[in-house]
């Protein structure tokens, strides 16, 4: 909850989030601990500590042993940590994967993620074609003006897409789409045909086509993309490219534990 009149947290709510932090590391160093320790340990009430654990157990961060025994570690903490795990999977194995494809199609790959209303580019590598020399690794771009952009759209949560789709979107080109409208009506047909495409969207002269990567559920966690100069990643050798592309991608969702049928 924040402080209404300031919009910010009040000292006593950081006060509480750094003891509940300081209770995490305690678990996870000592392991099973009682109450009593935990609140030495802070340097608090035990009635003080039994709330913040309780907080926590509520959260599944932490779990109580038995009735009235000690705490230790939850399950919480697992898929917290398994999400960060898995980001930095991605990123590792998609660089093995980005580098086999672009050196297969001899142009630039991309594996980007979705992160607060941007794709983030994580792993790059350029094939002997490719013209280019700008390294997109870390690099922010629009959702709406690129084909791994509109994959993440298209695969997101309604609301949240609804939501960025209602922001003024910047036209980079004369191609831009920025029409609300007609980029639902694209973002379904990506999720019919499976992949997306721009044609000189973001910029004057470059084509590109991006395909999903999906997680151990099943969830859309990234898009592949390749991208090159119009006059040679032309609207047919897009459409060839999709089926090389999807491979690629299926190889390393498998990695990250997603199988089909």
């Amino acid at each position: 909850m924040r402080n209404q009149d300031t919009g910010n947290a009040t000292p006593s709510q950081v006060q509480s989030v750094d003891r509940a932090i300081s209770v995490l590391e305690l678990l996870a160093r000592n392991g099973e601990t009682g109450i009593t320790e935990i609140a030495g340990e802070l340097g608090v009430h035990k009635s003080t500590a039994s709330r913040l654990l309780s907080v926590l157990e509520n959260r599944g961060l932490v779990e109580q042993l038995g009735e009235r025994g000690k705490y230790a570690i939850g399950f919480g903490v697992v898929r917290l940590a398994g999400a960060a795990t898995g980001r930095m999977d991605l990123a590792k194995l998609g660089r093995q994967t980005c580098q086999g494809l672009a050196e297969t199609l001899g142009e630039t790959v991309n594996i980007a993620i979705a992160d607060d209303g941007v794709a983030i580019n994580i792993s790059q590598a350029r094939g002997s074609a490719a013209i280019t020399t700008q390294n997109w690794t870390g690099q922010r771009t629009p959702l709406h003006a690129t084909s791994s952009g509109k994959v993440l759209l298209a695969y997101m949560g309604d609301v949240e897409r609804k939501r960025l789709l209602r922001r003024k979107l910047e036209q980079f080109t004369p191609r831009t789409t920025i029409d609300p409208d007609e980029l639902t009506a694209e973002l379904e047909r990506v999720t019919e045909d499976g992949y997306a495409a721009c044609f000189e969207e973001l910029e004057l002269g470059m084509h590109a086509v991006a395909v999903p990567v999906r997680g151990p559920g099943g969830e859309v966690v990234a898009a592949m993309s390749a991208s090159g100069p119009s006059y040679r990643l032309s609207k047919q050798r897009v459409r060839q490219i999709v089926r090389p592309l999807t491979k690629a991608s299926a190889d390393l969702s498998a990695q990250l534990g997603y199988f089909t049928e």
